[in-house]
């Protein structure tokens, strides 16, 4: 039943994206070349295990009677496994082989070792369901002599050829369709791109690609909307999204990923917490606490007004509320976040009931600091120069900023930058699959985006 619905809200969701994909904020995800290495790599034991084919009977001709010949297959070794891009299409495999065989034979077994080299070019396409797909376009066996091993050089010559040629007739038509098989295992993989990932209780976010991916000799690139989702509705910029191009020599050289992440989606995920209420907080004074300034006493020596209605200290309860969203500014290796709270300041009364005291319009400029853990973009702030207080309102008469300016500085700044930085290192998920990680990941912000150059780990 879990199942039938999660596959209903992928359909849901994959049907909303021709609608809103052009209004989404987008991200480029490029793989570079070091990316293949490594793909060679982790991929040479499934790669070996997936030739690893079944070869029937042979038919020896012995004594005037087709006698059924066993042939095992003992191992698969890739000594080599090359990778390289092909513009405008996909990637060129080239696989070098060692089969080793057993021929069951009459009367002493044989055992032969034959060299293979296999050629496939996969194109890389956009999929019915905004995810990369691979699929094997040509695919050649290409065969050298086999080996006798142990010594077995009583073999009949025109024995060894025709176990060859039922061999390589096997391999032929077997190994291109392995390595078919393996690839579709992988699209099954890249489909884990468009996962719904939390965000927060009630928030996710969804990736998908936006057109087919752009593909030159140095690496493959993706276009990638992202779409930020607030109890099931998507979040929209008041404003028209830009397309997004990452431009070229940008990151870490010999980085495996390149990670554009455009303005309009850091902007798309600040107004996600300022809708879904993320952002406010109550800061509450405790009276029997020995370091505690939010009481009616220490304002009384401010305001005279609150002296008088609270003769005896009671607690101060900072209510703070962002109608306004917060707004990142990315320059040249430096990020900042502003934030214009609504800050209400109240007083418990006698009856325990809450009574307004004055609010103030409050500006707060941060310093933005982004770093990645896994598959998540986490950050951490710090206030920027001065708080900047404009009284709204006030039930107490004339409150004078300049003297509560060091009061808010203590009671204020603290709490708001445990609870922003609590919500930006929650983090949130970077373009990624099941199973696989960034690595000794680096952040570069520039003029308008910022981009992550990575290391990728997989991982079961």
């Amino acid at each position: 039943m879990a199942m039938a619905q999660a596959y209903r809200l992928d359909l849901l969701l994959a049907l909303l994206l021709p609608v809103v994909g052009a209004l989404m904020p987008g991200t480029v995800v490029r793989l570079n070349e070091a990316v293949l290495s490594y793909v060679s790599e982790i991929g040479t034991a499934p790669l070996q295990q997936a030739l690893r084919v079944t070869v029937p009977y042979f038919l020896d001709w012995n004594e005037e009677v087709h006698q059924p010949t066993r042939i095992q297959t003992l191992n698969v070794h890739v000594p080599h496994f090359h990778l390289k891009f092909i513009a405008d299409f996909g990637v060129r495999m080239l696989v070098a082989a060692n089969f080793t065989f057993k021929v069951f034979r009459v009367p002493e077994p044989l055992k032969l070792v034959l060299p293979v080299v296999l050629l496939a070019d996969a194109q890389v396409a956009q999929g019915s369901i905004r995810t990369p797909v691979v699929s094997i376009s040509a695919c050649f066996a290409l065969f050298n002599s086999a080996a006798v091993l142990d010594g077995s050089t009583s073999v009949a010559p025109g024995l060894l050829v025709l176990v060859q040629n039922h061999i390589k007739a096997v391999l032929r038509n077997k190994l291109c369709l392995s390595i078919s098989n393996l690839v579709q295992g992988l699209n099954v993989h890249l489909g884990t791109l468009i996962g719904l990932n939390p965000v927060g209780p009630e928030s996710q976010i969804r990736y998908s690609m936006t057109n087919a991916p752009n593909i030159t000799k140095d690496y493959i690139s993706l276009d990638i909307s992202a779409i930020l989702f607030l109890l099931g509705k998507p979040i929209v910029l008041p404003v028209d999204v830009t397309h997004f191009v990452l431009p070229p020599n940008v990151g870490a050289d010999g980085a495996m990923a390149t990670v554009g992440l455009s303005q309009d989606l850091f902007d798309s995920a600040l107004l996600l917490l300022q809708k879904a209420g993320a952002l406010n907080l109550d800061i509450t004074g405790q009276l029997k606490s020995e370091d505690n300034l939010l009481n009616t006493s220490v304002l009384g020596q401010l305001i005279p007004e609150v002296a008088r209605r609270f003769p005896e200290p009671m607690p101060v309860t900072l209510k703070v509320r962002l109608g306004a969203t917060p707004v990142a500014t990315l320059r040249t290796n430096n990020a900042t976040l502003q934030l214009q709270p609504f800050v209400e300041v109240q007083a418990v009364t006698s009856n325990s009931a809450f009574q307004s005291l004055f609010s103030f319009d409050v500006v707060v400029n941060l310093d933005l600091q982004l770093s990645v853990s896994k598959v998540k973009l986490q950050g951490t702030t710090s206030v920027l120069g001065d708080i900047q207080l404009t009284v709204s309102s006030s039930n107490v008469g004339f409150v004078d900023t300049n003297q509560m300016r060091p009061l808010m500085d203590t009671v204020f700044k603290r709490p708001l930058l445990d609870h922003l930085n609590a919500l930006l290192g929650m983090g949130i998920t970077l373009p990624s699959m099941v199973n696989l990680y960034y690595i000794n990941p680096e952040v570069f912000v520039y003029e308008g985006y910022v981009v992550i150059s990575s290391g990728l780990l997989y991982q079961r």
